[in-house]
């Protein structure tokens, strides 16, 4: 990898940012991305993610100087899809994927941080969407994905203004889900991945397949596939191991099958 660092412990991986100055994120580091989550899919030695930045930032947006190698509509569009592609991925990957915010997610680095599962940020960190200052919109599903934290009003408001927010008012906006020190940030976010990974892989792949059907509202559908993969739960071994230490009151035993 040229953009990041991969570094897997205690089943759970790290992907770091590493192209400075401030990890913008090129199709080269997106391309990355994609073959760190492939890497990563299969690996049945990792059950959780933490995606953090090098450097100062957390990712301060996308490359703007590639943009200027564009020269017409289409060429714009298809770098959208390029990476709505890949964070989408990340949305709807089926091991939990954290963000640890410093410094500054921006513009496609916001975006990207809004496709993992859970984020965390340093409370001084600033997150926004500037691309309204450049006559621009957000590309990479900026505008879906921060009316379904904040709601539409505040989104509206983020995205016309293009100021950043700091880290503390994201979570109390919904945008984060918890503010730490910068000096305490990154190891909050491992402990919380190495907590997740003592969890049934069967039954967090599952849990994530549902949320994705809350996440677009599709509710009616969620709770059918709900029952469905709750009798999946129930008979996997998983889940006759958690049923068992509960009534033997001892810890489970997980084989993530």
């Amino acid at each position: 990898m040229e953009f990041l660092q991969i570094e897997k412990q205690n089943k759970v991986a790290t992907i770091k940012l590493n192209r400075a100055p401030a990890n913008a994120l090129s199709t080269g580091v997106i391309a990355e991305i994609d073959k760190a989550l492939d890497q990563i899919e299969n690996d049945n030695a990792v059950k959780a993610i933490v995606i953090l930045g090098e450097g100062r930032f957390f990712s301060a947006g996308a490359d703007i100087k590639e943009f200027t190698e564009v020269t017409d509509e289409k060429g714009f569009a298809e770098l959208g899809k390029k990476g709505q592609d890949v964070f989408n991925r990340i949305e709807q990957f089926s091991k939990p994927v954290i963000a640890a915010i410093h410094g500054a997610a921006l513009g496609g680095g916001l975006e990207l941080a809004m496709s993992c599962h859970i984020r965390l940020v340093a409370e001084d960190a600033k997150l926004g969407l500037p691309e309204l200052t450049l006559g621009l919109v957000p590309g990479f599903a900026g505008t879906q994905r921060l009316p379904q934290l904040v709601g539409v009003p505040k989104a509206c408001e983020m995205l016309l203004s293009s100021k950043p927010i700091s880290g503390k008012d994201a979570v109390t906006f919904g945008l984060a889900n918890s503010s730490y020190p910068t000096e305490e940030l990154f190891e909050k976010a491992y402990k919380m991945a190495e907590e997740f990974s003592m969890k049934s892989a069967v039954s967090i792949k599952y849990t994530l397949e549902l949320l994705n059907y809350a996440r677009h509202g599709l509710y009616e559908k969620g709770a059918e596939k709900e029952q469905e993969l709750f009798g999946k739960a129930f008979k996997s071994f998983d889940g006759q191991e958690g049923i068992s230490a509960f009534i033997e009151k001892r810890q489970p035993e997980f084989q993530d099958r």
